[in-house]
């Protein structure tokens, strides 16, 4: 008889409080959800309803108030955070450049994990640019290459956990599509998990195995991608897939 694999993450009963001018509010109210191993799960829903800050909390960039996550078993407590981070990678919407040249950018997982970078030009050429780029200054890169640098500079670390916060806003439909083609590839060869927070709802149907649906701080639907967009089971969501959600 099989085993059941570990969740890559699992989320128990997470609250998250942010102090405002007024009042303490509930950014996150009580998630509980597992991620699974190797899938892409991609995370809708309207802005401010907590989807950056439930990713900030994988990698303890931020801390939960209540609840617990644990990264494959283990909660992120106890890990040491360089290992945490080196395992479960975070990109950002518009990741800042680090002063200095493309490559200089490239080794900063050897910097600070003494990882080796072995191929940094194969690196760039994986993420749609060319090689020829590694001596110019990240800081001149258009938005389009330095999102693409980011996720080349994240992946030079190897993870086996990719937060991915929107990473394609900023691209032209030719480079999304290369992107979304190198995160598949990279999850069918690799194995790689993702939870990957989109506004596109044509972008979550192509690249989630599951979707979940967050709304004021909830996770409102949990399911695989074909179930979430063609049977889903709450009002919320059905009114979210047609646009109505104001």
């Amino acid at each position: 008889m099989d085993s059941i694999p570990l969740p890559a993450i699992e989320f128990k009963h997470i609250t998250k409080y942010f102090t405002g001018s007024e009042r303490q509010r509930a950014v996150l109210n009580g998630i509980t959800a597992k991620v699974s191993p190797g899938k892409i799960t991609t995370l809708v829903g309207p802005s401010g309803s907590g989807k950056s800050t439930l990713l900030s909390l994988c990698n303890l960039l931020l801390s939960p108030d209540e609840g617990e996550i644990s990264v494959f078993g283990k909660p992120v407590s106890e890990w040491e955070i360089p290992e945490l981070r080196r395992k479960v990678a975070l990109v950002f919407q518009d990741a800042p450049m680090l002063q200095g040249t493309v490559l200089y950018n490239l080794q900063t997982a050897e910097r600070l994990h003494g990882t080796v970078l072995h191929d940094p030009s194969g690196l760039l050429e994986r993420v749609g640019l060319t090689r020829d780029l590694l001596d110019q200054k990240a800081q001149d890169l258009s938005g389009g290459q330095r999102q693409r640098l980011a996720l080349a500079r994240t992946l030079a670390n190897r993870p086996d956990i990719l937060l991915l916060d929107e990473i394609t806003s900023a691209l032209d439909p030719a480079s999304v599509k290369e992107v979304e083609d190198l995160l598949l590839q990279m999850n069918k060869e690799e194995g790689t998990t993702m939870i990957w927070i989109t506004h596109h709802m044509e972008q979550a149907r192509r690249v989630g195995n599951e979707t979940w649906l967050m709304i004021d701080g909830k996770l409102v639907e949990q399911a695989d991608t074909e179930t979430f967009f063609h049977a889903p089971q709450h009002s919320e969501t059905r009114r979210f897939i047609a646009g109505e959600w104001v």
